[in-house]
């Protein structure tokens, strides 16, 4: 059986190229006589940059720029023939607040990094910039990156990880808020700013794109870039023609995929979508192999998924997963190997 493994990264736990590492040592050991070829993925947000460069080659570059707490942080980002792809988490990433201050920094954390960027990479003379969104611990709604933006631009593209609005129950605030740190009551407080935010906006732009897919992404950053007029592409999309995948799928009996958390945001433009895709385009089975599994048989099905497996549940607890993380999703690989 030639199997084709393409997970994203897990989580802050395991990079994209770890996890695929990590499937195939495990399903090598379920499955020895199985072909394998591991395609390490991204959709946008944490991993796009580092995916990319391993796709595509170009030139690696760094700047120092403001990061989501007001302090410097060096961050990479790509320039292959005449593009600029720019990873926001790079600059404003959850992960650049420590655990113990996000629940402070969740309603003052600012994308101005982003847009030092976006203005770097303009200054480099590129023709497009591609802006991966995703993994930010900010909800600003993009307004510390307007902020620094000025003087004509080049062609922007967003590469959004999910399709969410900006405002509402599924909006930046709502459905990401909790994720950074805010409790209800900050929840509501980010709600109300960056519904005043649009309203300023739409004012002074003449275009209020609030309620378009992807406007919602990094905390409303993608609502920032299209009101400057980007145009927007699936972050997995851009990985999946980079990385060759749908000529890997191609050749493959079987596509293994996998993430940190399969739930519901997978089901709104998450990579797992993307690779389910790919394999249902070619009639072939895809199996998802998460940390933890909140989505139904029914709802995985409705996505092109045959198969979904929780790294916890076979660990035992999320404790234990955790602890060993590449471990033991080795051990679950091996486990779903050898079913099939």
């Amino acid at each position: 059986m030639r199997v084709v493994i393409a997970p994203d990264c897990f989580g802050g736990t395991l990079t994209a190229a770890a996890a695929a590492d990590a499937i195939a040592a495990g399903w090598s050991r379920g499955a020895p006589a199985a072909r394998l070829t591991t395609c390490p993925l991204a959709d946008g947000g944490p991993g796009f940059v580092d995916v990319l460069h391993a796709a595509l080659g170009g030139n690696l570059r760094l700047t120092s720029v403001t990061g989501p707490l007001g302090d410097p942080v060096d961050a990479r980002w790509l320039v292959h023939d005449d593009v600029a792809y720019l990873e926001s988490a790079e600059a404003i990433g959850l992960h650049l607040v420590p655990p113990d201050e996000r629940t402070m920094a969740c309603e003052t954390a600012t994308t101005q990094g982003v847009g030092e960027l976006i203005m770097a990479a303009r200054d480099a003379g590129v023709a497009t910039i591609v802006v991966g969104l995703g993994g930010s611990a900010t909800t600003d709604g993009g307004r510390g990156a307007l902020h620094v933006l000025e003087g004509p631009l080049p062609r922007l593209v967003m590469a959004a990880d999910v399709a969410n609005p900006l405002l509402g129950p599924h909006g930046a605030a709502a459905t990401f808020g909790p994720q950074k740190g805010a409790d209800p009551a900050a929840v509501d407080r980010l709600a109300g700013r960056l519904t005043a935010w649009a309203d300023e906006v739409a004012a002074r732009c003449g275009h209020d794109p609030r309620d378009e897919p992807g406007a919602g992404a990094a905390g409303g950053l993608g609502f920032a870039l299209l009101a400057l007029g980007a145009g927007t592409v699936g972050g997995a999309e851009v990985v999946r023609v980079a990385t060759g995948l749908d000529d890997a799928v191609a050749r493959a009996d079987l596509v293994v995929t996998g993430e940190g958390s399969f739930d519901w945001q997978s089901l709104r433009g998450k990579l797992v979508t993307a690779v389910a895709a790919a394999a249902a385009d070619r009639g072939l089975p895809c199996v998802v192999l998460a940390g933890q599994v909140s989505v139904g048989r029914r709802q995985a099905a409705s996505i092109g998924i045959a198969e979904a497996h929780a790294v916890a549940e076979h660990a035992g607890s999320v404790e234990t997963a955790l602890a060993d993380p590449a471990g033991t999703l080795a051990d679950l690989a091996e486990h779903v190997a050898r079913q099939w």
